[in-house]
């Protein structure tokens, strides 16, 4: 599920600013049929190069969408030339790897599913407003044990697609041996966890982590097994096409349930990713404002993806070849950095966007990612250039 594309919900010292500041009229025209193999081509009559297309080569490409582009040993799109050897490793695992992980995988989300039915019986599904349906409230056992088998299942997916350690830098009380801190502050609760986007492997992390709610299409509410998960989880369902009268908005939604989280102890935490897509784990994308309208206090999270053959970031290619390619790993690596409550100041509360750019700032420098103007538009010109279409359609697609 993609809790990451909504708008202006989804869901950071200044680093170098790279891609949209560059990106003129000019050079959006030119980002058309783009692919071009490196090889000579023979020269077009005049007439021909004249109507033909801008073309641009890869490598041109991936430079103009730096945080888009694939940099690891297979390749844009994971359809790169591999050697020998890891062609031979990928034969290896597709035979013994894959399978008995997707088993396990199975497994461990059946039984989460029934650790669900069993904590929703006889409990009446929550509607707010037209806008979210699920069972955000549980409480009591049925609350602890929804949290607490689901973080420790997250925790063995995660060990399923090969995430054996995940290194934590908690950075959140830095000054938690200075008696004189804020007391004020010490007691105010985040409403709101904010993070990077990198891939799916994103809300398995936070899920064993923290056990948020987070924004989701209402179709995943129908999906078998993880439809009555993603309920269990508090999610925030939303019908983006929906003008009925009781539709109070994807922001207005999220922005109460912030509130709420904040406010009550008890109330699951949103998780929200404020860049709307997902990047190559190199890059921060400007931040949607909709984790900060409610003026509340937010966790910043960063999440970082080592790697050395395969990058588990889920750009430019097919959710089934990533999935593979991923559990084909032996080892995969994940690092998070924690950092401090962002408590907003007076005039951050007044203004979401300068609350929301500084947040971003701040994320930049503590996990070295490059601040980049691009955004979900930019992307599509890029993949539509990979898969060969034509860029007016991957500009006016609707969002999935």
């Amino acid at each position: 599920m993609a809790p990451n594309e909504a708008a202006n919900v989804t869901t950071p010292s200044e680093p170098e600013s790279v891609g949209g500041s560059e990106m003129s009229s000019e050079d959006t025209a030119a980002a058309r049929p783009l692919l071009s193999s490196s090889s000579p081509s023979p020269s077009p009559s005049p007439s021909a190069a004249s109507a033909a297309p801008v073309l641009e080569s890869i490598e041109e490409l991936d430079r103009r969408y730096a945080p888009y582009a694939r940099r690891d040993a297979y390749g844009p799109m994971g359809l790169g030339p591999v050697s020998a050897a890891e062609a031979a490793r990928l034969a290896f695992a597709a035979v013994v790897l894959v399978p008995l992980r997707v088993v396990a995988g199975v497994l461990v989300l059946v039984v989460y599913y029934l650790v669900c039915r069993v904590c929703t019986l006889r409990v009446e599904e929550e509607r707010e407003g037209g806008e979210g349906e699920g069972y955000a409230r549980l409480d009591g056992w049925r609350r602890a044990g929804v949290v607490r088998c689901g973080r420790a299942l997250a925790r063995a997916m995660l060990f399923v697609f090969g995430f054996y350690w995940i290194r934590d830098y908690d950075c959140r009380f830095p000054n938690a041996e200075d008696d004189d801190v804020d007391q004020s502050k010490e007691i105010e609760r985040p409403g709101a966890i904010v993070s990077n986007h990198v891939s799916y492997v994103d809300i398995l992390y936070h899920m064993s982590a923290s056990f948020p709610s987070f924004v989701a299409k209402r179709s995943v509410a129908r999906l078998p097994l993880v439809g009555l998960i993603s309920k269990c989880l508090g999610c925030i369902f939303v019908q983006r096409e929906s003008k009925t009268s009781d539709f109070k908005g994807v922001s207005g939604a999220v922005t109460e349930r912030i509130q709420r989280a904040h406010q009550q102890k008890n109330a699951p935490t949103m998780l929200l990713f404020p860049e709307g897509t997902t990047t190559n784990g190199d890059y921060l994308l400007p931040f949607k404002t909709g984790a900060f309208l409610a003026k509340a206090p937010v966790q910043p999270v960063i999440l970082r993806y080592p790697y050395k053959r395969f990058n588990p970031a889920w750009e430019s290619m097919s959710g089934a070849r990533h999935v593979f390619l991923l559990l084909c790993q032996f080892v995969n690596y994940l690092e998070v950095v924690h950092l401090p409550v962002y408590y907003p100041s007076e005039q951050e509360k007044d203004d979401p966007k300068l609350y929301a750019n500084n947040v971003r700032k701040l994320m930049a420098v503590e996990g070295n990612l490059i601040l980049s103007d691009l955004g979900l538009a930019e992307k599509r010109v890029y993949h539509a250039a990979l898969n060969g279409n034509s860029l007016p359609r991957a500009l006016h697609q609707k969002d999935d």
